[in-house]
């Protein structure tokens, strides 16, 4: 027996948060049944399982996408605002995939796209640590006293945050272009570390997730990875 948000991710309907959210608005059922509470159990080999109508296939040909988010686009499956969103772009996927973590509005870089609900749950898991790395424009330019703080440890409303790399990669009509790299994935954690020091940001890209990097992928294309990119991936998350 497993626990039925786990069993959904796994079928890539969507991250484990989003399937308990899923549960608990009640588009799922179990033999027929309506279920409204996460971690109820269930055994996907003799279990109907349906979600929003659907009998839920537990063995999908797995997606492992790499986009280059635009600014301009979310990185969820629906907007209540209407929004356009990343998967918008995606052009013959028959899979349905989620985004692992996010990217703001206003961001635009590297977003990895799957419906593997247990490399998702691996790459989002704390203990893990995979690094994503940022150019980000601020407003102004940061002293080294501030570089040095961000690079210890802030403490933000949310907790300290843990040790960073940053350092100053160029400088234009005043502004600075810092290089961070983070092991952390709190909301808007880049905007609000640089807000925090005095220098919000102007203008935010994520150029390398893990041993993923930009390429020659332009906004708003994507591509398929490799097996060995994949391998080395899921080398990094603690997986097999």
């Amino acid at each position: 027996m497993e626990r039925l948000q786990k069993v959904m991710a796994r079928a890539g309907v969507a991250s484990r948060r989003s399937c308990e959210d899923m549960i608990a608005s009640g588009v799922v059922k179990v033999n027929g049944k309506v279920i409204t509470e996460p971690g109820s159990k269930v055994d996907p080999a003799k279990d109907r399982i349906m979600v929003g109508g659907e009998v839920l296939s537990l063995s999908p040909r797995k997606y492992y996408i790499l986009l280059y988010k635009p600014r301009g686009y979310v990185s969820t499956l629906s907007d209540e605002k209407g929004r356009k969103k990343v998967t918008d772009l995606l052009q013959g996927v028959a899979g349905r995939v989620y985004p692992v973590g996010r990217l703001d509005y206003d961001s635009e870089g590297l977003l990895l796209l799957t419906n593997d609900g247990d490399l998702t749950f691996a790459l989002t898991h704390p203990s893990h640590q995979v690094s994503k790395t940022y150019l980000v424009r601020v407003a102004g330019a940061p002293e080294p006293d501030k570089l040095s703080q961000m690079s210890k440890g802030l403490s933000l409303e949310d907790g300290p945050t843990a040790p960073a790399n940053v350092r100053l990669v160029g400088q234009r009509e005043g502004n600075a272009l810092l290089e961070i790299t983070i092991k952390e994935g709190r909301s808007r954690q880049i905007r609000r570390m640089c807000e925090h020091i005095g220098y919000p940001v102007l203008r935010l890209q994520r150029i390398r997730i893990g041993s993923l990097g930009m390429e020659s992928l332009r906004p708003g294309e994507y591509r398929h990875l490799t097996a060995a990119e994949l391998n080395k991936l899921k080398g990094s998350a603690g997986l097999k």
